[in-house]
């Protein structure tokens, strides 16, 4: 036990004088908090659009009133030329366009329907999605309002709206997409301290040299990896805390679980990424390669974790590879946690198979390091 604590104080001195390190512990998950949760968000607002009104109706006008009133879209123009509005998607100054041919009010009157056109700029699928969601929004409450305004009879009674659905938004009823990504970005942050930084500090032994010294010792093998893990591991759980504090004070992120519980799986998880690290750093002779090789990995998981779509809308042969993704399982259990108050009992399944992916990655991590080269 003495032989750990006097590793662990020459680690956090080490720690200490290293400048480039320090700003990477306590600088960069303020700025992931203060950015990333703002910048990946799916909420889309001033959705620039194009407006070519070719029946300049007071119908018409109706229609494009609705448009440039709503908060979602960003009237950039207005033009009597379907070719100049196209011209803009290409160039792209808008994200899509409503046309409104001629004769638009002269067809609702005689055959009680008209046509107009929605183009849209799909090389981001996302935006031209949400965009035909929110556009068909509003042309549904025109239409209800025209039928209710024309014929003097309700939606309802014109064969509208016959089933009235009120949702219901359980767990973040605003629906803030902030309250959604703040539980992600903690992910993302014990992650990095955990894998990416105890994976370095152990590769940068060895090009200074020290791995040699430490390695003709009396210090045990596993006295040795705790000492050189167990201080990432403590500042991980106190960057958790103070991610959590961030996220209260400035989002306002509801925190309904049990928090005792949540650390003590961070804790599960956090040794699961070091054991991954640590292979990593048994791998790499130098820390760019211990770098390389950590993005690599990082971005795979991440992406495959549910931070941004739901993991089930993923393919058969994608939620397969992602039983081995302990980054995929720690993103459910936080959000679990945080936003719906679980239990131990709602997500015992996930935290044994991060247990036993913790047991196996840190020992055969630990097995694989040589001491005496």
């Amino acid at each position: 036990m003495r032989t750990i604590l006097f590793i662990l104080q020459k680690e956090f001195t080490q720690i200490r004088r290293n400048r480039m390190m320090l700003p990477i512990i306590f600088v960069v998950p303020l700025v992931q908090l203060l950015i990333l949760v703002n910048a990946a968000n799916m909420e889309m607002k001033n959705i620039k659009i194009c407006l070519v009104d070719d029946d300049l109706s007071s119908t018409s006008r109706l229609l494009t009133g609705k448009f440039s009133n709503s908060k979602f879209f960003d009237v950039k123009s207005n033009t009597f030329s379907i070719e100049e509005a196209i011209q803009q998607i290409e160039k792209g100054r808008v994200d899509m366009v409503l046309h409104i041919p001629s004769g638009f009010e002269k067809n609702l009157v005689r055959e009680n329907k008209g046509k107009i056109q929605l183009m849209y700029n799909a090389i981001n699928g996302t935006v031209a999605g949400i965009s035909n969601s929110y556009a068909g929004q509003i042309i549904s409450g025109y239409n209800r309002e025209i039928i209710t305004k024309w014929y003097g009879v309700s939606s309802m009674q014109a064969g509208q709206g016959i089933i009235n659905v009120i949702p219901s938004f359980w767990y973040n009823p605003d629906m803030n997409y902030k309250v959604f990504m703040v539980p992600a970005i903690l992910v993302l942050l014990v992650t990095i301290i955990g894998m990416m930084l105890a994976a370095l500090n152990i590769v940068r032994e060895k090009e200074m040299g020290n791995i040699e010294q430490i390695n003709v010792t009396p210090i045990r093998k596993i006295h040795f990896v705790i000492g050189k893990l167990l201080p990432f591991w403590i500042i991980a759980l106190v960057m958790l805390s103070f991610g959590l504090f961030i996220g209260k004070l400035i989002y306002n992120i509801p925190i309904v679980g049990n928090l005792w519980l949540l650390f003590a799986i961070a804790g599960v998880y956090l040794v699961a990424m070091q054991g991954f690290g640590l292979m990593i750093s048994n791998t790499a002779a130098t820390q760019q390669q211990a770098m390389f090789l950590n993005f690599f990995f990082m971005i795979v998981f991440i992406m495959m974790s549910g931070i941004f779509t739901p993991t089930d809308s993923m393919p058969h042969w994608a939620q397969v590879i992602n039983y081995f993704n302990p980054i995929a399982y720690f993103m459910k259990i936080i959000r679990m946690i945080l936003l719906k108050g679980s239990g131990f009992l709602d997500i015992y399944k996930d935290f044994m198979i991060l247990l036993v992916y913790a047991f196996v990655v840190i020992t055969a991590a630990v097995i694989r390091y040589r001491k005496i080269t």
